[in-house]
C-alpha cells in the first residue's frame, strides 16, 4: 500500500509471473516493439499499446472438473449440481481424468511444455456464487508451461508466446435482474472445468489481439477441447492493456478488462482503454492498476475494482488433492492422437489444392469450414469450390445470421451445383440464381433447374435467331461497333437478356463474332 492507502501499481506483467519460480520475470528486451503504423498518436507524441490476454476456455467434457455432475450448457437453475459443487460438508473433490487429458491435448496443440508434475491450489475469495469460498485452480505449478501461437496480422507473421495453461473450476452465476431487491444464484456452472490460457504481453494492436484470439479458438475447436462458443460463454478473455511512449522500454501500468466475450468488443475495449490511458498520462496523471468492465452499448470501459495481486487470494496447496503426476507414455499417446491443426491444414490446402494463402487460411481456420470445403472440392475444381464456399456460401450465411452448421445448402448440394456448371447444364449467372433458391428452400440444384426450366440454351439456332433479331432492330449499333470494338459487350448482354440469361456465354460470343463486323 502507498501512504494514501491506494495500491501501488505494478508493471505490465501477468499476475502469476512475479510469484512463479517456473516462469522468468519479463524484461523489455524479451518482446518486440510496435511497427510505426501501429503507434497511436497523442497530443505530445506517439504511444505504443501493449496487450496480453488471459483466455478462459471451457473444457469440452460431459462432467465437471471435480464431480460427476453434468457440464452441459443451460438447464433449469441448480439442476446440474452435485454435493461437491454445492460445497456440502465432508464432500471431497475427485479429478476428472478426461479434463486433464483435454488440457494436455491443448498444450500439445500450442507447442507448449507439458509439466509431468503439477498441483492444484485454493484461490480464496468470497462471492455469493462461489459456495466453497475458494476456487480450485493452479498457481505456481500449472499443468502446461510455455508455448506459442503463430498469427498473421496486417500481412505480418507474428509469434505470440504462451506463458502457461492451467486448469481451474468455474464459479456459478449471480442473477441480478429477477428482483429489484434480491440476487439469485444458479450453480449449474459451478465446478465446470476451465482452461486459462495466459499469453505474454506480445500483442501491439487490437488487430493482433483479435487474430490471436481467433487463432486460439480455431486450435481448441480443431482439437475438440473447447467448442469456442462465445455466445454461451465457453470462451472469453480478460484483456490486459497498458501504454508506453514509443521507443521506450519501461512497462506502463496495466489495466485488466474483465470477461470480454466478442472479438469485436475486444477491439473496441483495447482501443478505448489505450486512448483513455494516453489522455491521463499526457494530462500529467498516473494510471491506477485496476480491473475494468467493457460497456458495449457505450463503447467504453469503466472501473470494476482495484486489481488484486496473487497474495490477496492467499493461495495454498489444496489439501484434498494430491499432486497431479503424468506418465510420459500417456502424454505421447495423446500427442499421437492429435488431429491436423489449422496451420498444417492451411499449408496442405495451398499445396494440394493450389489455393491462395488468404483462401486457405479462411477455410483451414475452422474445422467445419475445412470439412465442408473438402467435400465440395472432392473431384472438382478446387479453386472454383473455394470461391463458392468463401464468397457465396459464407456471404449468404452471414446475411441470414446463420453459421455453417445451420446452412440450408449442404456441401454435397453445393458440389452438385458446381457439377451443373461444369457440364454446361447451367451457366454461372443462372447458378447464382439457383443457389439463392437453394438457400430459400433447401432443395437440390437439379430439381430447381428442372422445375423452373433453367437449363442453359446451347442450341445455336435459337441463339442465332436472337442475334439476327437484334441486328435487324439495331442497325445504328452496327455502325457504333465498327468505330468502337468495346461496344461488343453490349451485344453479348442483349443476347443473354433475350434468352433469359440461359444462353451459353461461350456460344454467344462465338456466334456474335461470326455475325458482326469486328
Amino acid at each position: 500500500m502507498s501512504a494514501d492507502g491506494r495500491r501501488r501499481a505494478r508493471p505490465h506483467a501477468l499476475d502469476k509471473r512475479a510469484h512463479d519460480p517456473l516462469i522468468h520475470t519479463m524484461t523489455a528486451l524479451d518482446v518486440r516493439s510496435a511497427r510505426k503504423d501501429q503507434l497511436i498518436a497523442g497530443e505530445t507524441g506517439d504511444w505504443e499499446v501493449i496487450v496480453g490476454l488471459e483466455v478462459h476456455a471451457q473444457v469440452t467434457s460431459k462432467a465437471k472438473l471435480f464431480s460427476g455432475a453434468s457440464a452441459e450448457y443451460g438447464g433449469s437453475p441448480n439442476t446440474h449440481v452435485s454435493l461437491v459443487d454445492a460445497a456440502m460438508p465432508g464432500m471431497l473433490p475427485v479429478i476428472n481424468k478426461f479434463c486433464v487429458e483435454q488440457a494436455v491435448r491443448t498444450g500439445l496443440g500450442l507447442k507448449a511444455q507439458i509439466n509431468a508434475r503439477s498441483r492444484f491450489d485454493r484461490k480464496n475469495y468470497f462471492y455469493p456464487d462461489l459456495p466453497q469460498g475458494y476456487q480450485i485452480s493452479q498457481f505456481q505449478h500449472p499443468i502446461v508451461g510455455e508455448g506459442e501461437v503463430e498469427i498473421e496480422a496486417d500481412g505480418e507473421a507474428v509469434t505470440i508466446r504462451i506463458e502457461r495453461l492451467h486448469l481451474e473450476q468455474d464459479a456459478g452465476k449471480s442473477i441480478h435482474d429477477l428482483s429489484p431487491s434480491e440476487t439469485f444464484v444458479d450453480l449449474n456452472r459451478a465446478g465446470v472445468a476451465l482452461m486459462e490460457i495466459v499469453s505474454r504481453p506480445d500483442m501491439r494492436s487490437s488487430k493482433e489481439a483479435g487474430a490471436y484470439f481467433n487463432k486460439l479458438r480455431s486450435i481448441v475447436r480443431a482439437l475438440g477441447t473447447c467448442d469456442g462458443n462465445m455466445e454461451e460463454g465457453s470462451m472469453r478473455a480478460d484483456v490486459n492493456v497498458s501504454v508506453r511512449r514509443a521507443g521506450t522500454k519501461e512497462w506502463g501500468t496495466r489495466c485488466e478488462i474483465k470477461n470480454v466475450n466478442s472479438v469485436r468488443f475486444m477491439a473496441q475495449a483495447i482501443e478505448y482503454e489505450a486512448r483513455r490511458q494516453i489522455e491521463i498520462l499526457e494530462g500529467g496523471g498516473t494510471i491506477d492498476q485496476e480491473t475494468r468492465l467493457f460497456d458495449p452499448d457505450k463503447g467504453e470501459t469503466r472501473t470494476m475494482r482495484s486489481k488484486e495481486d496473487a497474495h490477496d487470494y492467499r493461495y495454498f496447496p489444496d489439501p484434498d488433492l494430491l499432486p497431479l503426476v503424468l506418465e510420459k507414455k500417456w502424454i505421447e499417446e495423446i500427442r499421437a492422437s492429435l488431429p491436423e491443426l489449422p496451420d498444417a491444414k492451411k499449408k496442405r490446402f495451398e499445396d494440394a489444392y493450389g489455393l491462395s494463402p488468404y483462401d486457405a487460411g479462411v477455410l483451414a481456420g475452422d474445422a467445419d469450414s475445412a470439412a465442408y470445403f473438402e467435400t465440395v472440392a472432392n473431384g472438382r475444381d478446387a479453386k472454383l469450390a473455394a470461391n463458392w464456399v468463401t464468397q457465396e456460401v459464407f456471404g449468404a450465411l452471414n446475411k441470414a445470421g446463420l453459421d455453417l452448421a445451420q446452412s440450408p445448402v449442404s456441401a454435397a448440394q453445393l458440389g452438385a451445383l458446381i457439377d451443373l456448371i461444369k457440364d454446361g447444364t447451367i451457366n454461372g449467372k443462372i447458378a447464382k440464381d439457383v443457389f439463392a433458391k437453394m438457400m430459400e428452400t433447401g432443395d437440390d440444384p437439379g430439381a430447381i433447374v428442372e422445375r423452373e426450366g433453367l437449363k442453359q440454351v446451347t442450341d445455336s439456332g435459337a441463339i442465332l435467331k436472337a442475334i439476327d433479331d437484334l441486328i435487324a432492330a439495331n442497325p445504328d449499333k452496327i455502325e457504333d461497333l465498327k468505330k468502337n470494338p468495346k461496344a461488343f459487350g453490349w451485344w453479348v448482354g442483349q443476347v443473354m437478356k433475350a434468352t433469359g440469361g440461359k444462353a451459353n456465354p461461350a456460344a454467344v460470343n462465338a456466334l456474335l463474332k461470326q455475325k458482326l463486323p469486328i
